[in-house]
């Protein structure tokens, strides 16, 4: 369903963000494992279509998503690092924003948001403004929002950062859920994130995504999504004009 094929970011200075790396992913769950600064937001932002490549291709069903991102923009669901709200909005209200703006009827818009309210914990804050909303609100918010469209494709960045433990647990069988039928990307740097939601996992370090990587360090925990990492020897790397720095 989605494909990333020998794909490089480098951004100004020479900094190679992700090195080379192949996945190619069907319904499941990949789980990407990695300190601050080796990669991860890179890629999922590549595979996104928020950011293009240095080289290499992305495919979503068999399409260029990266020459025309809108088959997979359609069919996609993204929670980034960084993600932001109107404050005067109450969740409900910013969630029906959302819901228009990805072309949902007001009617099943209405149900869904219900839903996903009641889902993320939220149904009793629902008509608070979100400017009065903790951190770990704000990234439940965040989350329904991810999943307004029911999207194919599910790509969540550092998504458990501020929850509670409890609030965690309930986000990792979410997506253990969701992965039955779709593609899941999921990136974090707590190690109980992984094991708890039992996808694929890939190591990410300090410097490249999977950069170097043998495929023997790629765990793999689920057969249902199918990844490679796909190392290259370490080589110069000219400055990529226009780019910004890593994430």
């Amino acid at each position: 369903m989605l494909e990333l094929i020998d794909v490089t970011k480098d951004y100004r200075g020479g900094k190679r963000a992700v090195d080379g790396l192949t996945l190619r992913l069907g319904p499941g769950l990949l789980g990407l494992l990695g300190p601050n600064g080796a990669g991860k937001s890179s890629l999922m932002r590549i595979a996104a279509t928020i950011t293009r490549p240095t080289s290499g291709r992305v495919l979503f069903e068999g399409a260029d998503a990266v020459a025309d991102p809108r088959a997979l923009r359609r069919n996609l669901g993204y929670l980034p690092q960084d993600f932001g709200v109107y404050p005067n909005l109450t969740a409900r209200e910013f969630l029906a924003y959302l819901a228009a703006a990805k072309g949902l009827s007001r009617r099943s818009a209405r149900a869904r948001i219900d839903e996903l309210l009641e889902t993320v914990g939220l149904t009793g804050a629902a008509k608070r403004a979100l400017g009065g909303y903790s951190g770990g609100m704000l990234r439940r918010v965040g989350i329904a929002q991810a999943l307004l469209a029911d999207p194919k494709v599910i790509i969540v960045d550092e998504p458990t950062a501020g929850l509670d433990p409890q609030e965690r647990a309930r986000f990792r069988a979410l997506l253990a859920d969701l992965a039955a039928d779709r593609v899941v990307m999921l990136s974090t740097h707590i190690v109980s994130d992984i094991e708890s939601a039992r996808p694929t996992s890939r190591s990410s370090r300090a410097g490249g995504c999977c950069a170097g990587a043998r495929r023997a360090n790629c765990s793999r925990r689920s057969a249902a999504a199918s990844g490679t990492c796909s190392p290259h020897p370490p080589r110069p790397t000219p400055s990529a004009p226009g780019t910004r720095s890593p994430g």
